[in-house]
């Protein structure tokens, strides 16, 4: 059953705050609604209406994929630290809670493979606000107004962005330190403009932060990438708000002067299922801009190869490509969502056997790791030993990618610093 009690979805807000007062409160057991009590102020959760009457399956929850993607479960957290804020929560003051909360994060790893140390610039032997440049040619921008999301993904990487942890916060207050930063860089050709979404915010916002990339100084900067989720978390942003139109045509005129992709987040085909989302991407593709859609495997969400070859053939048949097939990142409810690297590539090779080439687009298993992008290309045997087979598609050393490399065979790793290299490797050290 989807959900009809909102006729008209709204980009309002439905947090942890005001769920209790809204119509859907009534639809979640209480086991949820303790669960929002208690791990939402750890892992922050928010949503909107759209999510909530469009695209749950309120019979099938809580095993629906977007209700597990949406909504804290307990399990989201070690046991005994839930218990532990439980007991806080129940028998302590709001500041003794407040502290508990701030002690489960720390061990959540909100920034993984060096997000704060190893990937922000200097800029005259200062720190820039809201930059990383990891990658020789791609800088990423986190626009101080576009911290939040339509909805907070349970698995996110990002979460610490959205807890009001300033030490945890990326967020440039507008370009004009990256501007000079691009000036002095030229091998940077690409930028990303990430969050949170940048779609949350309004069409002058986003102008804003864009056009002085778009400055006749900075033509080596030839490709604009924006990170979203509007298309498949609130599509209607794109046709149905007060400025829509004016975004559309912001998207139309960087197109014309630089490659403009989106990068959009799609962890499940029913998020492209609606009427609203295909209408969204039909607007967004009359913009010039390019579409590519990726996303994480995730245990309890995704973890069949049927769901992944729906997904991708869906996406084609609305001209979308898709780009990336991730393993989740070592940070925030890691535990609930991960699965050894070796069920993960049966995953991606079952899905990728099953659909048209014009699908085959995809890279993946791919881990977004503290050295580069390491792709599992398979399990073989090298002078009789069964091994992982990988390689860089990005890499902090250029001369890594695409480089085949090796590491010893665990059916049980699940990320990349779990893995052993062979004999005389040092794959790990680099």
């Amino acid at each position: 059953m989807r959900c009809d009690v909102a006729a008209h979805p709204s980009n309002r807000p439905i947090t942890q705050e005001n769920i209790a007062s809204t119509e859907f409160w009534q639809l979640l057991d209480g086991e949820t609604q303790e669960a929002l009590e208690i791990v939402a102020p750890v892992l922050p959760f928010r949503t909107n209406s759209y999510v909530l009457s469009r695209l749950i399956d309120w019979d099938s929850a809580p095993d629906d994929p977007i209700y597990r993607l949406t909504f804290p479960h307990r399990d989201m957290l070690e046991p005994s630290e839930y218990e532990r804020l439980r007991d806080v929560r129940r028998r302590g003051s709001p500041a003794e809670f407040a502290l508990a909360v701030t002690e489960a994060r720390a061990h959540l790893n909100p920034n993984s493979q060096g997000q704060s140390t190893l990937n922000v610039p200097l800029l005259d032997g200062r720190r820039m606000a809201g930059v990383q440049h990891k990658y020789h040619e791609t800088a990423l921008l986190f626009p101080a107004a576009g911290q939040t999301c339509f909805t907070n993904c349970t698995y996110c990487f990002r979460w610490a962005q959205f807890v009001g942890d300033p030490d945890l916060l990326f967020a440039a207050p507008d370009t004009s330190e990256l501007v000079e930063y691009l000036r002095r860089t030229p091998e940077v050709t690409d930028v990303l403009v990430t969050g949170g979404d940048p779609m949350t915010m309004s069409a002058r916002r986003l102008q804003d932060y864009i056009e002085p990339l778009l400055a006749p100084d900075l033509e080596h900067v030839q490709n604009i990438r924006i990170g979203t989720k509007a298309p498949a978390s609130y599509p209607l942003r794109f046709f149905a708000e007060e400025d829509s139109d004016d975004l559309l045509r912001l998207l139309e005129r960087v197109a014309k002067v630089r490659s403009l992709a989106l990068m959009v987040h799609i962890s499940h085909p029913v998020e492209l299922s609606t009427l609203e989302a295909e209408e969204a991407i039909e607007r967004l593709r009359n913009t010039g801009a390019v579409i590519r859609t990726q996303a994480p495997v995730l245990r309890h969400i995704n973890d069949d190869p049927a769901v992944w070859a729906e997904l991708w053939s869906s996406a084609v048949r609305l001209g979308i490509t898709p780009y990336y097939m991730f393993v989740g990142r070592d940070t925030g409810a890691k535990a609930y969502f991960e699965l050894p690297l070796v069920k993960v590539h049966e995953i991606y090779q079952e899905a990728y056997s099953k659909v048209t080439g014009l699908a085959r687009s995809v890279r993946g298993p791919v881990m977004s790791a503290t050295p580069g992008k390491v792709r599992v290309l398979g399990v073989q045997e090298v002078d009789g030993e069964r091994v992982f087979v990988l390689d860089y598609l990005q890499a902090r050393d250029p001369s890594l990618v695409r480089r085949p490399f090796f590491a010893r065979y665990d059916p049980e790793a699940t990320w990349f610093d779990q893995l052993r290299p062979l004999e005389g490797d040092e794959f790990r050290l680099l």
